[in-house]
């Protein structure tokens, strides 16, 4: 009998009462506010970044070069997760600086604060909900952005019947390391070989010169008018070419000329020519293969240019914790504050940041800074200054 009264009094199941798990009413008050303003900005910022950035160009090439309709807003749609990524930042800070603005003046901070409420407290669902948001934008960039930025690509060079090459076409420059001993016993790190391409179309390297230093110092010159990898056995096919065999003193010591001439080599130049994608079309798992591979080809600028695109990768989603903190904090004041000062507020912090944003990459770019601070420093500094500016306002 005890055993069915209490199985009477049990409230019913409810499957989604683990969502709210340790929040408030207050809590769970707030974040549905939030999220209203939110979706608007999405909606919103997405929408402007999308006309400006794809629109204009997709309505030229429908007038210039006769694109459809249909391929163009298949494009547009494609596009449209990378801008709805950017504009999750700044969405937050818009929600953030609506909502609180709007407590302050409707007086419900003023109530919330008289019943012994921190501005801790207060804004720790605006930071949960940044959380969210934050894992989100790197969900996106790691799983949608570069899947649709690929595919809006090949959709678009299909319709309009360009064969876009996803290869390196012109200087390809690859260099093969290996350990060479020292007299005293130490072990060095230096070239081995050097690979040069002029020209590649997609299976054959043309114009090809190699430098073989295996030996003390060059020993071997191969040259060749193209060159194509049988990718099985590793095996270079060289085609009409020539061998200089170089001796120690700089001279030659043989020559002899090849209609098609085979060697063990390492595919890596080839991997290389076949990789030229952009940092926009990759995960960060496809980004550190290709900078493995870059690595090697000399190519310093490319190398920084990716190394710090990689950084980024991970620094640009805590913008939204940032941009939490910093407009949830600004919106607990006891003052009115009308909705048109929130979008100038949200206007002129994303503005700072994006110029913070830029002066960083040119201060990478110079060599002044690393690529760690050329990503990570204005994401840092929002977040210092949200911290600051909330444990100023808590006082």
């Amino acid at each position: 009998m005890a055993s069915s009264v209490s199985t009477a009094n049990k409230p019913p199941f409810n499957p989604s009462a683990w969502l709210t798990f340790g929040t408030t009413v207050m809590d769970r008050y707030i974040v549905s506010e939030l999220i209203m303003p939110f979706l608007f900005g999405v909606v919103a910022l997405s929408s402007g970044g999308v006309a400006i950035g794809v629109l204009f160009d997709l309505m030229r090439k429908m007038a210039d070069a006769g694109l459809p309709a249909t391929i163009a807003i298949q494009v547009l749609l494609l596009k449209l997760p990378y801008y709805i990524t950017y504009s999750f930042p700044m969405s937050m800070l818009l929600a953030c600086l609506i909502v609180y603005g709007r407590f302050s003046s409707d007086s419900e901070l003023i109530a919330m604060r008289s019943c012994g409420v921190s501005v801790y407290r207060l804004v720790a669902p605006a930071i949960a909900m940044s959380l969210v948001v934050t894992g989100l934008t790197l969900a996106f960039n790691e799983a949608i952005v570069p899947m649709c930025n690929v595919q809006a690509e090949k959709v678009l060079n299909q319709a309009l019947d360009k064969k876009e090459p996803n290869y390196r076409e012109s200087d390809i420059l690859y260099q093969e390391y290996h350990t060479e001993k020292k007299e005293d016993g130490d072990k060095v790190k230096r070239i081995g070989r050097l690979y040069y391409a002029k020209e590649y179309d997609g299976t054959r390297l043309k114009n090809v010169t190699i430098l073989d230093f295996t030996q003390k110092g060059l020993n071997q010159i191969l040259t060749s008018e193209s060159a194509v990898l049988d990718a099985d056995d590793k095996t270079w096919n060289f085609f009409n070419g020539t061998n200089y065999g170089v001796s120690p003193d700089g001279s030659y010591r043989n020559i002899f000329r090849f209609e098609r001439y085979q060697l063990q080599l390492p595919r890596t130049p080839f991997d290389l020519a076949n990789n030229d994608r952009d940092p926009g079309e990759m995960n960060m798992a496809q980004m550190r293969e290709y900078l493995e591979l870059i690595r090697q080809s000399g190519s310093r600028k490319e190398i920084r240019k990716l190394e710090l695109r990689l950084d980024q990768k991970v620094a640009l989603p805590l913008v939204c914790l940032a941009f939490g903190v910093i407009g949830s904090t600004l919106g607990v004041r006891s003052q009115r504050t009308a909705r048109a000062t929130s979008f100038g507020v949200s206007l002129i912090l994303i503005v700072g940041y994006h110029l913070l944003f830029s002066v960083c990459e040119v201060l990478y770019f110079q060599g002044i800074l690393t690529a760690f601070l050329g990503a990570w420093l204005p994401t840092l500094i929002a977040l210092g200054a949200g911290i600051l500016l909330l444990i100023q306002r808590n006082r």
